[in-house]
C-alpha cells in the first residue's frame, strides 16, 4: 500500500533577519493580514500553502497544477521532507512522517533540472542509491537494467549525462528514481525544460511507466495539458489555496469558480457579463439579444441551491460557441487558420472572445472587421457569481 494523506498542511516562511513577528497593518475597523504578490502575510510570516488537505489512494496519479507561486512545489517538497511542515499532519501508509527524515520516507523525487551526477555514467547514476544501501552487486545490476529497459535507455548506460539529450537525461533521472521501487514517486515539473515534441513523447512515456510500476505518483506542473493527460485527479491551486479537486473531466466540465474555468482549457474560456433569469424553475441566460435556456441538469442544480434571477458572469468555452444566422453579435478581429479549424478572435459585448469553427462547416472565413453572430446550447453554459466568482451550480 502507498497511500498519502495531507491533513490541513500549512507552510509559513518566517520573516528574515530573525524577526519572527511582523505587525499587521492597521485598517479601518480592525486589522487584517497583508497581501503581497498574492501571498498572505501574517504575524508568523509569508503563508505559501494554506490548509491543504488531500487523501491520495494507493497507486493513484495526482497532479498539482497552478500558476507559478501558487504553492504546488512547496507542497511537494513538504511531502518529500525537503521543506519543514509549519502546521498539519502528513501520513504515508498511515504513519505520521512530519519529522521523519527524507531518506526514511521511502519516496523518490524527479527534479526539473534532472540533478544527475555529471562525472558518473548513466549506469552509476542509476545504481548510486542502491549502492548506498549496500545491496548485492548482482541485485543492483538487475534493478538498473530492468529500469533501463522499461525506459528504453539500455544503450546509454555507459555514457555520461553530457552526451545525452534533454529527453534522455530525464529518462535517466526517472530511472534513478524507480530502481528504488519507492512507495511514492514525486515529480516536480520534470518536462518543463524539454521542447514541445519531447514533452509530448515524455508524457506518453510517463503514462506507460505508471502502468508498469506499482507506486503512487504526485506530479507538479504549471502546464494544464500535462495535468489533463496524466492525472487520475487534478488539484488546482492558487495563492496557496486549493481551488478544486476532481478528475480531469470534472474540472473541465464543472469548474468550481472563475479561476479554474479560466485556467483549465486551451484556448481559455470566454467570459461575458450576462443576466440569469429564473422563471418557474426554468433558467435562462440572456446575452446581447440571445436568450438560451440552460440544460435540465443545470436547472436542477440551480433550483436545488435556490438560485434566483441575477447578473452573472457567463462562461462558454471556445469550442462550444457556434456561428449562427442570428444571435449575439461580434466583430472579427483576427482569423487564425489551424488546418482542421479556424480560431476566430472576436469582440462581443465589450469583451474579447475566441470561437473555434471546423473548416468543414465554413463556406468562407470571415474577414477582419466583419460582423458575425454566435450562439450556444444551454448544456455548455457556466454561470458564475458576480460577487464571489463561484460557480452557482455548486
Amino acid at each position: 500500500m502507498s497511500t498519502v494523506q495531507l491533513k490541513n498542511i500549512k507552510k509559513v516562511y518566517p520573516f528574515s533577519g530573525g524577526d519572527t513577528k511582523r505587525p499587521k497593518k492597521e485598517k479601518k475597523g480592525g486589522t487584517a493580514p497583508e497581501k503581497k504578490n498574492n501571498l498572505q502575510i501574517t504575524d508568523e510570516g509569508v503563508v505559501a500553502v494554506q490548509e491543504f488537505s488531500l487523501d491520495i489512494a494507493d497507486k493513484e496519479f495526482i497532479v498539482l497544477v497552478g500558476p507559478s507561486g501558487c504553492g504546488k512545489s512547496t507542497t511537494l517538497r513538504m511531502v518529500a521532507g525537503l521543506e519543514e511542515i509549519s502546521g498539519g499532519e502528513l501520513y504515508i501508509d498511515g504513519e505520521l512522517v512530519n519529522h521523519v527524515a527524507p531518506k526514511d520516507r521511502d519516496i523518490a523525487m524527479v527534479f526539473q533540472n534532472y540533478a544527475l551526477y555529471p562525472h558518473m555514467t548513466v549506469y552509476k547514476n542509476m545504481a548510486f542509491s542502491l549502492s548506498l544501501k549496500h545491496l548485492p552487486k548482482d541485485e543492483i545490476d538487475r534493478k538498473v537494467r530492468e529500469a533501463a529497459e522499461i525506459l528504453d535507455i539500455t544503450e546509454y548506460l555507459i555514457r555520461k549525462p553530457k552526451a545525452l539529450s534533454g529527453g534522455q537525461r530525464q529518462r535517466v533521472a526517472i530511472g534513478r528514481a524507480i530502481v528504488r521501487a519507492p512507495k511514492v514517486m514525486l515529480m516536480d515539473e520534470p518536462l518543463s525544460n524539454l521542447d514541445a515534441k519531447l514533452r509530448n513523447e515524455m508524457r506518453a512515456e510517463i503514462i506507460k511507466l505508471r502502468k508498469r510500476i506499482d507506486t503512487t505518483f504526485i506530479y507538479v506542473t504549471h502546464d494544464q495539458t500535462e495535468a489533463m493527460t496524466l492525472g487520475d485527479r487534478i488539484v488546482v491551486m492558487k495563492d496557496g489555496f486549493i481551488q478544486q479537486i476532481g478528475t480531469p473531466q470534472e474540472v473541465f466540465s464543472h469548474p468550481a469558480n472563475l479561476f479554474v474555468a479560466g485556467f483549465i482549457g486551451m484556448p481559455v474560456m470566454n467570459f461575458f457579463d450576462a443576466e440569469l433569469t429564473e422563471e418557474n424553475g426554468r433558467y435562462f441566460v440572456e446575452l446581447g439579444g440571445l436568450r438560451t435556456e440552460l440544460s435540465a441538469e443545470k436547472e436542477a442544480r440551480l433550483k436545488a441551491r435556490g438560485v434566483r434571477s441575477q447578473s452573472v458572469t457567463l462562461g462558454v468555452r471556445p469550442e462550444h460557441v457556434d456561428l449562427a444566422d442570428e444571435g449575439a453579435a461580434a466583430t472579427v478581429d483576427v482569423s487564425e487558420m489551424m488546418g482542421s479549424s479556424v480560431h476566430l478572435h472576436l469582440t462581443a459585448q465589450g469583451r474579447s472572445m475566441i470561437m473555434i469553427v471546423p473548416t468543414v462547416s465554413m463556406a468562407d472565413i470571415p474577414s477582419m472587421g466583419q460582423t458575425v453572430h454566435f450562439s450556444f446550447i444551454g448544456a455548455v453554459a457556466h454561470v458564475f457569481s458576480k460577487e464571489t466568482g463561484a460557480n452557482l451550480e455548486f
